[in-house]
């Protein structure tokens, strides 16, 4: 092996957990958007106001809520950058293993960029922002992959462990729909982005029922699992860890609806459920992947 493929070696740890740790960042500035009311901060797209890409002096909806929102942009374009010197380094190490993994970190980005628009473009539109959301969730499963792969090529576990992988879908299931069931929970709520975006027709109290049970079953799964025979090592140490954060997550849920949703606990929720999916998908990865 060449100085150049040892250096590009060496240097998959620090670009992909640099790429996973900006995913998760994105979902967390992208609340900030949110909970500031700053989601029309920069009104049209791409430019931030029109003839100009950056925040101007006496902008009609404020600096502040501009800056946020610009913000925001910019960190999309240091995701892009991480994401493009991922790709380079997986070449250069000859991981031909990794080579479709971080392909879609570029094209996911390149997505969230279309998504992005659309979502300003249509007065940030309560489907057009949940979709920008689980496309960062499906991105941020597909980078948690990538650095957990980083060291050595994975290959798949063998058919005797079946029905632990089905107990593992399932659970890997369960937690996207809790999450996806949050962002109707959002939609709904009074943090849309903007006081006059759009919201959900569903009765608020009625959808965040539906949230909850989707947790409550999401636990009762969890617990059936981590009690399941001849799980592995990694697996029962993520399902422990997993388990920690949803309940800690769980308990911040019912914190803030009976205080009134306040925007700095909202904002924790929204970076727990950003753990709890990287728990989960750890889990399922360490059940259905084994070093080669």
């Amino acid at each position: 092996m060449s100085t150049a493929d040892s250096l590009a070696r060496r240097a998959l740890a620090p670009l992909t957990g640099l790429l996973l740790f900006l995913q998760s960042a994105l979902v967390v500035t992208g609340g900030a958007v949110r909970l500031t009311g700053s989601g029309l901060g920069c009104p049209t797209w791409p430019e931030c106001t029109p003839g100009s890409y950056t925040p101007i002096a006496n902008q009609a909806e404020g600096q502040f809520h501009a800056w946020i929102e610009f913000g925001n942009r910019l960190l999309t374009f240091a995701l892009f950058f991480a994401a493009v010197a991922t790709v380079i380094a997986v070449f250069k190490s000859h991981r031909r293993d990794l080579r479709f993994l971080a392909a879609t970190q570029i094209l996911g980005i390149l997505g969230q960029g279309v998504l992005g628009g659309i979502t300003v473009l249509t007065n940030l539109n309560p489907l057009s922002v949940a979709s920008h959301f689980i496309l960062s969730i499906v991105l941020i499963a597909a980078a948690t992959s990538l650095h957990s792969r980083r060291r050595h090529p994975f290959v798949r576990t063998s058919s005797s462990h079946v029905r632990i992988s089905r107990i593992s879908l399932l659970h890997i299931f369960l937690a996207f729909a809790a999450i996806a069931i949050g962002t109707l929970v959002t939609g709904t709520g009074p943090h849309a982005g903007d006081v006059e975006s759009p919201r959900l027709n569903f009765h608020i109290t009625t959808i965040t029922r539906f949230h909850s049970a989707s947790v409550w079953l999401l636990l009762i799964v969890t617990f059936i699992f981590i009690f399941t025979k001849n799980l592995n090592y990694e697996t029962r140490r993520w399902l422990y860890l997993f388990l920690f954060i949803s309940i800690a997550q769980g308990a911040l849920g019912y914190i803030q609806y009976f205080l009134g949703v306040p925007e700095l606990l909202v904002g924790a929720h929204l970076l727990g459920s950003v753990l709890v999916w990287i728990a989960a998908w750890r889990v399922r990865l360490s059940v259905v992947r084994k070093p080669a």
